[in-house]
């Protein structure tokens, strides 16, 4: 099964790529696209996450792990629901014993509806929070500590912000207590220079959260400043990196030298420079690392130090390569 958490609109029996209410779907493994069929209340799917995502015992009681996946821009319910499946059985492949979820915001399938996407986006972030991580941090219970982490791909790092942002400010959701562990920007499409210590779109973030990862790709050109969709928006923290003035918590990845490396094994996937890490077992190994959060930043396996100190991923887990 695959549990889903969408914000589109129902029409009939299918979705469609525009703000409506909330539905907790329970997709079969067997189904290639998310149906309000596969609808189930509230209760029972915020319950059976829960369940699903425990694992143990441990000696210091069962825990659990829950990875929100927050698609980006121009990504239908069936190729969502295809990246998906790909995290959870790359990522149990390596251990992981938790649940993959989605949040599924309304986004359409057509690649010049960027500022409309990014509308619908802001519209719908907040959800995110107060009926997704803040009801898993309600039903914590003494006998089970459930970690909740994030992993948002290109506008879903905005989807990200805006959410966090949004629930900081509603005096409703402020009151109660919520986090998150580990938050793993992939291909960010949010602006560079706003990861800043103290920047007030993203001070959110870093205040909810143990650690937030940044994975970017300097050759990513969909985030590309000549891109039509995005002339005049300032550089994002997906193709650059994060300024050094981030906070202690922030980790920059540079993902650049492993991907012109192994760019050949993403011959023919849609977009390669700014989705291959769907396709890309290394990539997953250090998420999985990243999850378990048990050894020092510096010391995840296949991580070395660039020339502008930046943390970088290796060609192959031992030796780093020339890094600009």
């Amino acid at each position: 099964m695959d549990y889903v958490f969408t914000v589109r609109r129902r029409s009939g029996n299918s979705f469609e790529p525009e703000p409506g209410a909330s539905h907790f779907l329970k997709v079969p493994d067997n189904a290639d696209m998310p149906s309000p069929d596969h609808k189930i209340t509230k209760t029972a799917w915020v319950n059976e996450v829960i369940e699903t995502a425990r694992h143990g015992p441990q000696d210091d009681g069962p825990v659990g792990d829950i990875l929100i996946y927050i698609h980006g821009f121009n990504t239908p319910m069936e190729v969502m629901l295809e990246r998906q499946r790909r995290i959870r059985t790359s990522l149990e492949s390596q251990g992981f014993e938790g649940v993959v979820i989605s949040f599924d915001w309304p986004s359409d399938n057509k690649a010049l509806n960027y500022l409309e996407d990014r509308v619908d986006a802001k519209q719908t972030a907040f959800r995110l929070v107060t009926e997704g991580i803040q009801s898993f941090a309600a039903l914590q219970r003494p006998d089970c500590q459930i970690n909740t982490h994030v992993l948002a791909h290109s506008m879903g790092a905005y989807v990200l912000r805006e959410a966090f942002d949004d629930a900081d400010d509603r005096p409703g959701v402020a009151a109660h207590a919520w986090s998150v562990s580990q938050l793993m920007l992939v291909s960010g499409d949010i602006s560079a220079s706003g990861m800043q210590a103290g920047s007030s779109k993203t001070s959110s973030m870093y205040r909810h959260c143990v650690r937030l990862t940044n994975y970017f790709n300097p050759y990513d050109e969909a985030l590309s400043l000549s891109n039509i969709k995005r002339v005049g928006v300032s550089e994002r923290v997906g193709r650059v990196g994060m300024p050094d003035t981030a906070p202690s918590k922030a980790v920059d990845i540079n993902c650049g030298n492993y991907y012109r490396a192994h760019r050949g094994d993403f011959a023919g996937i849609a977009n390669a420079s700014h989705t291959w890490y769907f396709y890309d077992q290394r990539f997953f190994e250090d998420v999985y690392h990243t999850i378990k959060g048990d050894v020092d930043r510096d010391a995840i396996p296949g991580r070395g130090r660039g020339d502008r100190g930046n943390l970088v991923l290796l060609n192959d887990g031992s030796e780093p390569g020339p890094v600009g």
